[in-house]
């Protein structure tokens, strides 16, 4: 008669393989050039089998290669023979991928370093990042992948636990899921946070900001995941492109986004021929990265508002956005500021009028009225959502921000409220902390 089905608590707990590796004393296998070897935990034939399933060049010459968690180093190591300059990084020095390093000779740079503290290391960016075993052993494991992915210039391999290896084909369709481990229910360790599906590996991975993600196994409890940060070639035989009409901040409005904001989405205006437009078509690019699109939609008017993770990974600066569908090409470039701060060295205003009848001096206001003016000395990356107009004392909405002028002149409109006092009151304009001189304004 069988017995009671095992708990799950218990069958977490029986992934232990540390009295296996404490028996090796390794962890990885070697082999070197003298003849001479090492027998770690993990045999040597299936190091190579992974490696060879990463979908990275044969020659890695010119290339620079991080591996986060390099244990005994093999992957870093690996990699240093096919040609790359290699970082490798873990929480603890290992005596054993010193001993290694010293036999090779090798030249790949070993630090020490939390995975939290990487971000302000000043490591660069790498074409091949190394995640192997490392994200089922951090708290924050979203945060941890977008970590890896603004490390990242072109591949990250990212390997995990995962709870359905065996069975996610499935149940491929439910929701993404994880489970949490507050104490040691996972291989009786207290630093195993997470086990995530394999479906949920994937998502996390997309939502951190990867364009392409592609699962290359999924055995023995791990999966191992392709994550890219920039679209496929596109095909010999390219479509017309998309007519691009606006690119903003998806919550401001604006054209302005921080890295250091939580979260920041870029939204998209376009016109396209196309009667169907999916998330899967579309190939946003900010500068060289990738970013997939979470949401897409046709209006009523026939524009296509599409909504796009923003990459992760941007440096300062003035950023190319271009949008393209899968088989064509890109069309009209836009800009987006990131990272820039407002200065000004003084904002003057032209002049002030209605921005219905343009009649100098004064603005009509029934229900509503508008208003518009025109200002120099304004930050080039000002826009709705940080230039700010008062009338007298009073912030009135800002709808719309014009180019700058052959004059040097911006178009500023904003909306004045139907209740304002119908006599004088006066204009300031606003921006990075620096106001205008006030200029008189008639309300009728």
């Amino acid at each position: 008669m069988a017995g009671p089905p095992i708990p799950l608590r218990d069958e977490r707990r029986a992934k232990d393989f540390t009295k296996d590796l404490l028996k090796k004393g390794w962890y990885h296998s070697f082999e070197f050039p003298d003849g001479s070897s090492i027998d770690g935990y993990m045999p040597l034939a299936i190091q190579k089998e992974r490696f060879a399933r990463f979908p990275i060049p044969e020659d890695l010459r010119g290339k620079r290669a991080l591996d986060i968690g390099a244990w005994d180093g093999w992957f870093s190591f690996e990699a240093e023979r096919r040609g790359a300059a290699v970082t490798a990084i873990d929480a603890v020095e290992l005596p054993t991928f010193l001993q290694v390093h010293r036999k090779l000779k090798s030249k790949v740079d070993y630090r020490i370093l939390d995975f939290y503290e990487i971000p302000d290391a000043g490591l660069g960016k790498f074409d091949i990042v190394f995640f192997l075993g490392v994200l089922y052993h951090l708290k924050h494991p979203l945060l941890a992948l977008e970590i890896v992915c603004a490390l990242t210039d072109d591949t990250a391999i990212v390997d995990s636990f995962v709870i359905d290896s065996d069975s996610f084909e499935q149940h491929r369709d439910l929701m993404p899921t994880m489970e949490f481990y507050e104490l040691d229910e996972l291989q009786n360790q207290f630093d195993c946070w997470t086990g995530p599906t394999v479906s949920c590996l994937l998502a996390m991975c997309r939502a951190a900001g990867f364009a392409r993600v592609d699962l290359l196994s999924a055995v023995h409890s791990h999966a191992a995941v392709a994550c890219r940060r920039k679209w496929e070639s596109p095909p010999e035989e390219l479509s017309d492109p998309p007519e691009l009409i606006a690119v903003e901040n998806s919550r401001s409005f604006g054209i302005n986004f921080s890295t250091r904001k939580s979260e920041e989405y870029i939204c998209c205006y376009f016109r396209t021929t196309r009667d169907r437009v999916g998330r899967e078509d579309l190939r946003l690019e900010v500068d060289s990265f990738g970013a997939a699109a979470v949401s897409v939609k046709r209006e009523e008017s026939g524009v296509w508002v599409a909504t796009f993770r923003f990459p992760p990974g941007l440096g300062a600066g003035w950023r190319r956005v271009k949008l393209r569908v899968a088989d064509g090409r890109f069309g009209e470039e836009f800009r987006i500021a990131v990272d820039i701060p407002l200065r000004s060295d003084g904002i003057e205003i032209k002049g002030v009028s209605d921005g219905i009848t343009w009649q100098d001096g004064e603005v009509k206001v029934t229900d509503r009225g508008f208003l518009s003016c025109w200002a120099s000395g304004l930050p080039e990356n000002c826009d709705r959502s940080n230039v700010r107009v008062f009338l007298d004392d009073e912030r009135l909405p800002v709808d719309w921000v014009g180019p700058v002028d052959a004059r040097g002149f911006r178009q500023i409109n904003a909306l004045v409220p139907g209740d304002v006092v119908k006599t004088e009151h006066l204009v300031t304009v606003e921006c990075g902390g620096t106001r205008s001189a006030q200029r008189p304004l008639r309300v009728l």
